[in-house]
C-alpha cells in the first residue's frame, strides 16, 4: 500500500540510503540476480497475463527486476485475486485500491508524469491491472529503482515498512529461484556432455531452457514478436545449434528422421501431439525420457511439461551415437 512519508518516514528513509551507499543496494542485485528468469514458482503461483505484464512493465525502468513487480502484486492482492475491499472496487481503509494498491492521488501524479502504454485503459484506471502494473514500475524507478540505484528506498517508498521491504525482497527471490525438478531437469542435460546425446542436442536443449518463462504467443519467433510458440521454439533452438528447421510442426515433422516407436527417448528429440501423423498441430524438444521445454498455448509462458504419449519423435541432425 502506497503511503505518504512524514518526517520521521524521511529520516528512516535517509538511513537506508546510507546503508545501501556502503554496499546493501549491491547485495539486492546479487540476491535477485538481474533480470531472473522465472522459477517454477513463480510459474505455478502468478497468473500468465500478469507475469507477461510485470515482466513488459519492468522494461520501462532499467535495472528493475519484473520479480519485484511481482513480489508488491503478490504481497499486496495476491496478484488481484485477493476478495479484500479495494481489490476490485471501492479502497482500503487507508484509500489504497487496485491490484498494485495504489492511492488516487499517488497514480494520479504517476499518469501525469508518465505516458502509460496502449493495453488498459483511457484514462488509466488504478483498477485496471495493465495500467497500475506499469504505474507500479514508473512510480519505483522515481523513488530509486533506476539503475539499481537505491532499490531499498523504492521499496520502502512504496509502503513505509521496514518489514515491507523484506517480504518484497524474500518474494522476488522466491520468484527468481532455480528449484525444483523444472530446474533440475534442464540443469542435468546442461552438465550432460558425458552422456551418449549429440552436442547439436544439446546446444538446442540448452537454448529451450533458455526461454523458460517467456510468453506463448501465436506465430512468434522470440523477442520481435515477444515471446515463442510451439514450432518458433523448436526452430530457434536448433538454428542455435547450427541445424535449419522448417518453420511449422507438420513440417519439423515431414524432415525426420523418425525415432522408432518404443525407443528411449533423449535430450533434444523433437516429440509431436495431433490426429494423426498428416496433421501434426503440436511439437515439443525433450531434455529427458518423460519431460520436455513446451510452448503450450495462448495465455501460458514456455515451461516445462510431461512428455506423455506424443504420436510421433524425430531426432534432427545425422550423427546420433547409440546409448550405452
Amino acid at each position: 500500500m502506497i503511503v505518504k512519508i512524514g518526517a520521521a518516514v524521511i529520516a528512516a528513509t535517509l538511513v537506508i540510503s546510507m546503508l545501501i551507499a556502503g554496499g546493501v543496494s549491491g547485495a539486492l542485485s546479487s540476491i535477485l540476480g538481474g533480470s531472473g528468469r522465472p522459477s517454477a514458482t513463480a510459474l505455478a503461483d502468478i497468473p500468465a497475463d500478469y507475469l507477461a505484464l510485470y515482466r513488459a512493465a519492468a522494461g520501462v525502468c532499467p535495472g528493475l527486476d519484473w520479480s519485484i513487480l511481482a513480489a508488491i502484486g503478490k504481497v499486496e492482492t495476491d496478484h488481484g485475486r485477493s476478495t479484500l475491499v479495494g481489490v476490485h472496487s471501492g479502497e482500503n481503509s487507508a484509500g489504497a485500491a487496485g491490484p498494485m494498491q495504489f492511492l488516487a492521488p499517488t497514480f494520479a501524479t504517476v499518469t501525469a508524469q508518465h505516458t502509460i502504454p496502449p493495453g488498459g485503459q483511457t484514462p488509466p484506471s488504478r483498477y485496471n491491472t495493465h495500467d497500475a502494473i506499469y504505474a507500479a514500475a514508473h512510480y519505483l524507478c522515481d523513488n530509486g529503482a533506476r539503475d539499481d540505484k537505491d532499490l531499498y528506498r523504492a521499496i520502502f517508498t512504496y509502503n513505509n515498512a521496514d518489514w515491507y521491504v523484506r517480504k518484497v525482497l524474500d518474494q522476488a527471490a522466491i520468484y527468481t529461484q532455480a528449484t525444483s525438478e523444472t530446474a533440475a531437469a534442464c540443469a542435468a542435460v546442461q552438465s550432460a556432455s558425458d552422456l551418449a546425446v549429440a552436442p547439436a542436442a544439446l546446444v538446442a536443449v540448452r537454448f529451450a531452457c533458455g526461454e523458460l518463462g517467456e510468453p506463448y504467443v501465436w506465430g512468434g519467433d522470440g523477442d520481435a514478436e515477444g515471446g515463442w510458440d510451439c514450432s518458433g521454439l523448436t526452430k530457434a533452438a536448433y538454428a542455435a545449434a547450427g541445424i535449419k528447421l522448417e518453420r511449422v510442426a507438420q513440417d519439423q515433422y515431414n524432415m525426420g528422421p523418425l525415432v522408432p516407436a518404443g525407443s528411449a527417448l533423449q535430450a533434444g528429440d523433437l516429440v509431436y501431439y495431433g490426429s494423426d501423423i498428416a496433421s501434426i498441430a503440436h511439437v515439443g524438444i525433450a531434455i529427458s525420457p518423460t519431460h520436455m521445454v513446451n510452448a503450450p498455448e495462448p495465455g501460458t509462458v514456455v515451461r516445462i511439461d510431461k512428455i506423455g504419449r506424443p504420436l510421433a519423435v524425430t531426432r534432427p541432425g545425422l550423427a546420433w551415437p547409440a546409448r550405452h
